[in-house]
């Protein structure tokens, strides 16, 4: 029987605080005039997303968009991934990544678990590149201009407390109910898939708050433990 299992990103697939602040780090800014005003309601997400381009840029006026792409390179991933997603794969599930993190790294885990088929460009596909992934992939980041320059609107394809509605559509397209859909994430906004999944799984808790939503909390940091809590889930 076919499952659909969604993966937020950041602090879940990613062994850090997120992918954006991966790249920070590289650099020696920061972004925490946009997220506190986040935080006080004061700033939306697109908008958001927009000043962290803007930093970029400004910070670094010769950014484009082969450089972003080469400060993303190393991203830490999460240990047991390719153990868990490969399995999932391996027992004929649906995989999809939903998160507000950066496309470059998303790619580059999608990219573990190739199709073999030829790229093509499709709903929940991933950047370019010669193979397609078996992963459905919705993630933010940014565009690239025809010059390889970094545009100043970024890609919106995750709203933070949107990712329900993602599942539920996913969900209409693969023919797969609630009650065999299974969800991992971190944080509150990660609140709507686990709304719409029969098994949620808080992995790496953020805070309290998703907690006391999820079916069952694992705060060891392997992604095997999850895999253990999804196979007991599908006996």
């Amino acid at each position: 029987m076919k499952y659909l299992i969604c993966f937020d990103m950041d602090r879940v697939l990613v062994d850090h605080l997120s992918t954006w602040q991966y790249v920070y780090d590289q650099l020696g800014i920061n972004n925490d005039d946009a997220f506190d005003l986040y935080n006080q309601g004061k700033l939306d997400e697109w908008n958001w997303l927009k000043l962290d381009l803007a930093l970029l840029k400004r910070s670094f006026p010769e950014i484009n968009d082969e450089k972003l792409r080469s400060l993303c390179v190393g991203t830490p991933l999460m240990k047991g991934l390719e153990e868990c997603i490969g399995w999932l794969f391996a027992n004929g599930h649906e995989v999809a990544i939903i998160s507000g993190g950066m496309q470059e790294t998303a790619t580059e885990i999608a990219n573990k678990f190739p199709s073999g088929k030829r790229w093509e460009r499709r709903w929940g596909g991933i950047d370019n590149c010669e193979i397609d992934t078996k992963m459905y992939v919705f993630t933010n980041g940014w565009l690239k201009l025809i010059d390889g320059g970094i545009d100043n609107f970024g890609r919106y394809q995750v709203q933070m407390n949107g990712k329900g509605s993602i599942v539920r559509i996913l969900q209409r397209r693969l023919a797969i109910p609630r009650e065999r859909t299974i969800s991992i994430g971190d944080s509150s906004g990660d609140i709507g898939m686990f709304e719409q999944s029969g098994l949620s799984i808080c992995f790496n808790p953020l805070d309290d708050k998703p907690t006391k939503v999820a079916t069952i909390t694992i705060e060891e940091k392997n992604l095997c433990r999850v895999l253990e809590a999804i196979q007991n889930f599908m006996e």
